[in-house]
């Protein structure tokens, strides 16, 4: 290749990149060099430092391949960053006000995006090996990627102040995906940072997740509690927690998240009717089986039944309908002490005392779990906010 034309043809290839890339769904594209910045390694290590990571131990366990894409991958030269609309029509803090209803973050809505970004991305990457004889890799969140720092180095945003990547067009409502090259392109200029004085997404935030700007204590964070952490959510955030059974979405739908967003129109990633305002007395019912019914193909099924039910019974006692109460009665004497610990704490709020004080007596003569008793002593003392 002749010098003086490299880089017109190398610029002529990333246009057709992203041609090819949007015409496959995704609706941002961008590239930059296999560098996430010092920056984002520095925060990066500080955040498990601080232990801000709670009990996410695979972050802590690959984090060495994290910091850099070449760590990953020597051979890389050019990371290409995709990102997929899947912004709401309405806004997700409506749903909050329906106390007897569970309030589901917006990408659990719908089939898991890990299915459909990375079915997209291998589309794009085997295309990009045909036409340029280079070698690929794609990866999801699932993989050790910084994505964030690198999609604002590839110019898709910049990570605002409640750490997640917000873009001018589609607010914070984009699923990443990237495609690690050995193919060399020109990258795109960073996009600069236009939170300025705003600091809504973390007044909104329920349990004060942001000790300060552009930090999180995952620890405190309602997506965190209710999706990863394995055990019982501690005492002080379920009143907090709302109606929330599966993530939150606060933080993405204020301040310059929610402006001049549009609506995802990806027929792939279309809401489920029957997961847009569930029940809570019906989500308490679901047993195994038909949890991964009901949740099947979604990214809600990898949490698993209990841990989904603890959430919905944190909810249930948050919902101040003594009507209710049945579905958490009904859970008293479930298999799984996370269950019953949580069936006990709804009924301390729901109850009156002396119809608590009834049941306590029947059922903590057979519970052996040290959890689920202290559970039926602390909620004897009526409701804790």
């Amino acid at each position: 290749m002749d010098a003086d034309s490299k880089p017109d043809l190398l610029s002529t290839a990333r246009q057709d990149i992203r041609d090819f890339a949007l015409a496959s769904g995704f609706d941002a594209v961008g590239f930059a060099g296999p560098d996430a910045g010092p920056e984002a390694g520095e925060r990066f290590a500080a955040f498990l430092a601080n232990g801000l990571h709670g009990d996410m131990g695979w972050l802590e366990a690959k984090a060495d391949r994290r910091v850099s894409p070449n760590a990953l991958w020597p051979d890389v030269r050019t990371v290409v960053v995709l990102g997929m609309n899947y912004g709401p029509e309405h806004s997700p803090l409506e749903i909050l006000d329906r106390k007897d209803r569970g309030a589901l973050s917006v990408y659990a809505q719908s089939r898991d995006y890990h299915d459909v970004v990375k079915k997209r991305l291998k589309r794009v990457a085997r295309w990009m090996h045909q036409h340029f004889a280079e070698e690929v890799k794609v990866f999801v969140d699932t993989a050790p990627v910084m994505e964030k720092p690198l999609a604002g180095r590839a110019g898709l945003g910049w990570q605002g102040k409640h750490t997640n990547l917000v873009s001018r067009e589609h607010g914070s409502w984009l699923f990443l995906g990237e495609i690690y090259t050995t193919l060399e392109l020109p990258v795109d200029a960073p996009e600069t940072d236009h939170c300025g004085g705003c600091s809504r997404c973390l007044d909104v935030c329920p349990t004060n997740a942001f000790p300060s700007p552009y930090q999180l204590d995952a620890r405190r964070c309602i997506s965190y509690l209710t999706i990863e952490h394995k055990g019982h959510i501690p005492r002080e955030f379920r009143a907090k927690m709302g109606n929330r059974i599966y993530g939150c979405d606060d933080c993405l739908s204020v301040g310059a998240g929610s402006i001049n967003t549009k609506p995802s129109t990806e027929p792939a990633l279309e809401k489920r009717d029957a997961l847009a305002a569930p029940k809570l007395v019906e989500l308490a019912g679901l047993d195994d089986a038909a949890f991964r019914s009901l949740f099947a193909g979604t990214a809600v099924k990898r949490t698993g039944r209990d841990r989904f039910v603890r959430n919905v019974l944190i909810a249930l006692g948050n919902s101040g309908r003594p009507e209710d109460t049945g579905a958490a009665m009904s859970l008293l004497d479930d298999p799984s002490p996370l269950i019953r610990a949580m069936a006990v704490w709804a009924l301390g709020r729901l109850l009156p005392s002396h119809d608590f004080e009834a049941l306590k007596v029947d059922h903590l003569v057979k519970e052996a779990d040290p959890d689920v008793r202290a559970e039926w002593a602390i909620s004897a003392q009526g409701p804790m906010d």
